[in-house]
């Protein structure tokens, strides 16, 4: 492999909404870099980037995927990332640790949901982007429409490049506004084209895109505007200075066009990623936590500086094991050497040092600032920790990932398979931070948590190829608890006697409710020994062990104040076994007489929805019998703060998608317990029933 510096480096992420062509254009970008000798195509699944069956199955990226080229004396590291919305947090951990991005916007569908998120991830991160209008050559593609909509929505300046020539069918090249030449491709996807005159139909058109252009570009420079108010000739060479400065510092967007799948464009799109994105160099500052001062410490993008890099992703591959890739922010690290894990606090022993190439790897033998690369088999290290000079001890942030927004419960199909489905699942996390999985005590189930159905199901195929493990999902079930109303005193007496020594305990309680919240209260109140004091700690274990399973549907009981007055016992049948029945007989017992009910977990939740679909999500809470507490107004869309009962919220995500056409988003955190309504306590209680006489 060519040796190359930081300044010819360039980190570029393809972004945009599912559906746009992103791994399509990586494909052709790569192809017309000679990275690739044949012209990969996602329908066919040949794309040497979206290489996982399930990404072959379904037709959609599901995980970045790596691969690098060449181009005009220029190193690319090129991120194919993940448009649909369960898998999005993917393309912001990758734009994290990338310089620059291409936006995909369909010249057929415009701008969409997820390309507005991904417009401002990059937006935080402070990258500069430009613009590929895509699928020209498809029915019903409009460019103009397609500008439009980017300047409505993003609230930017798209500075147009090129303009198309034909439409649909007949689109076969570009017009660069430029230097005012047509760029003719051939239709047999070899990207080779012929620089011609612009046809005389075109000349009018492409005039006025040409003046529109420099009353931008001029924008960039106070040179370039003085000399255009004095009515003086832009040149070639000032038009593409003025470009890449307007490009890196934001005051507007370049915009370029054709077509992924006919390899039309791509060329000047990829002279454009050279010529206007930002080499590591050139990117803003990065600090990092020096450990050993505990003060900010400035990031030097020099290959003589002590080493510092972030893990951004972990790959799960089958022959070399657990992949770890990262980006190198400063210094150089060699293959075969020792480097130091400052999140953990350990040491890493680095082995052959890889760039990814999709699903395979080449050895390099080192890595500089910038540089995107991969290393198999670090005992410590996971996603977002700092690889780094142990002399140097420094801690780069990682991403703050977003909580969950449905879970499930899963169980292997086959019960033996239980010890496999847990390394399976630790690996998957390791992978995949945004899967969780906790143990619910109370219901006993395992839970399985992500970003959306299809997250999980993608999930679950890989648990079963990649390990071997079938499972199953339910609902998951929603952890109820039992509390009282009002207080009772009740006997509980246990006496049996077979002959030989025999069995007594008699103890008095009285149960009382607690304040919300307050769990349980045990005290003791014998006097004059009726109760021996050896029996009383048996008392309050019956008591406990009752509580596990209540009376109206065998939830927990909570919120409860039991007190020993008193009781009896016998000097030869009595025993710590006796009372413990006694106990557990008197409480349950007396929580029939004390007005049981059902509580119900609440949760918090902040949903952002666009102005338009408030009213809908606000009543659409309402009718799940949600209590809305108040609404933010945030950038284009507003912030509803609500708490809204578990059991009514197990699903919500597929239903704000439906509801907000894609563009509402929320987290949901546990809150409290609420009585559940008394014509609901019914319908619960019969279902938990039904469901156990089904078991």
């Amino acid at each position: 492999m060519k040796s190359y510096t930081s300044e010819n480096l360039r980190n570029v992420a393809i972004i945009a909404h599912g559906g746009a062509g992103k791994t399509s254009l990586a494909e052709a970008i790569l192809f017309n870099g000679g990275s690739t000798d044949r012209l990969g195509s996602v329908d066919s699944g040949t794309s040497v980037l979206d290489s996982e069956p399930e990404e072959i199955k379904r037709k959609i990226t599901l995980t970045s995927s790596v691969h690098h080229c060449d181009w005009q004396g220029k190193h690319l590291n090129v991120i194919d990332t993940p448009g649909y919305a369960n898998f999005i947090v993917d393309t912001k951990a990758c734009l994290r640790v990338t310089g620059g991005a291409v936006v995909i916007v369909s010249a057929i569908s415009g701008v969409k949901v997820q390309t507005e998120v991904v417009w401002k991830y990059a937006d935080e991160f402070e990258i500069p982007k430009v613009v590929f209008i895509s699928k020209l050559d498809r029915e019903r593609a409009d460019f103009d429409r397609a500008v439009g909509e980017i300047e409505a929505t993003f609230k930017c300046y798209p500075l147009v490049l090129q303009i198309p020539i034909g439409k649909e069918d007949d689109f076969v090249g570009v017009i660069d506004l430029v230097t005012m030449k047509a760029l003719r491709y051939g239709n047999d996807q070899s990207g080779k084209f012929s620089t011609e005159e612009i046809p005389d139909h075109m000349h009018e058109v492409a005039a006025e895109a040409r003046e529109a252009m420099i009353e931008r570009v001029v924008e960039a420079d106070d040179e370039l505007m003085e000399k255009y108010l004095g009515g003086e000739e832009i040149g070639v060479k000032e038009i593409q200075r003025a470009t890449r400065e307007g490009c890196m510092t934001g005051k507007f967007v370049p915009v370029v066009c054709g077509s992924a799948l006919k390899n039309i464009g791509i060329q000047s799109l990829m002279d454009i990623m050279c010529e206007c994105l930002p080499s590591p160099l050139e990117r803003p500052a990065q600090f990092a936590e020096n450990l050993a001062e505990g003060e900010e410490y400035e990031l030097k993008a020099d290959a003589d500086a002590p080493f510092s890099a972030l893990v951004f992703k972990t790959i799960s591959d089958p022959f070399t094991g657990q992949l770890s890739l990262f980006r190198v922010y400063s210094g150089t690290l060699t293959s075969d050497t020792n480097c130091f894990n400052s999140t953990r606090g350990r040491k890493e022993r680095i082995g052959q040092l890889l760039k990814l190439e999709g699903n395979k790897q080449v050895p390099i033998d080192k890595c500089g600032p910038g540089d995107i690369v991969a290393v198999a088999k670090l005992k410590e290290t996971v996603t977002w920790d700092t690889l780094c000079d142990e002399k140097v001890p420094l801690r780069l942030k990682g991403l703050d990932l977003p909580a969950p927004v449905i879970s499930f419960s899963l169980r292997p199909k086959s019960k033996g398979d239980e010890e496999k489905l847990g390394g399976a699942l630790q690996r998957l996390m390791a992978e995949d931070p945004t899967i969780q999985i906790e143990r619910n005590e109370q219901t006993k189930e395992l839970v399985i948590s992500g970003m959306g159905q299809v997250h999980i199901e993608v999930t679950v195929d890989r648990i079963k190829r990649k390990f071997g493990v079938d499972v199953e999902l339910d609902a998951p079930k929603v952890p109820y608890m039992e509390t009282i109303k009002k207080s009772v005193s009740l006997q509980g007496r246990h006496k049996k006697q077979s002959g030989g020594r025999g069995q007594f305990g008699d103890v008095w309680l009285k149960i009382e409710p607690l304040p919300k919240g307050e769990g349980f209260e045990f005290v003791n109140s014998i006097v004059g020994g009726v109760v021996p004091r050896q029996y009383i700690p048996a008392v309050e274990k019956g008591v406990l062990e009752a509580m596990a399973g209540g009376v109206l549907a065998g939830f927990p009981v909570v919120d409860i104040k039991v007190t020993l007055y008193d009781g009896s016992y016998h000097s030869v049948d009595s025993s710590e076994m006796a009372f413990k029945i006694a106990g557990s007989m008197a409480f349950k017992k007396g929580v029939v007489d004390a007005k049981p009910t059902l509580l119900e977990p609440i949760m918090l939740m902040d949903i952002n929805v666009a102005n338009d679909y408030m009213g809908d999500v606000i009543g659409d809470l309402n009718s799940r019998r949600g209590k809305v507490n108040g609404v933010e107004p945030m950038a284009n869309s507003q912030l509803i703060k609500a708490q809204v009962p578990m059991s009514e919220v197990l699903k919500y995500a597929p239903d704000l998608r439906s509801m907000t056409g894609g563009r509402g988003m929320f987290t949901m955190e546990f809150s409290h317990y609420e009585e559940v309504p008394s014509h609901l306590i019914a319908k619960i209680v019969e279902a938990v029933n039904l469901e156990k006489d089904e078991g």
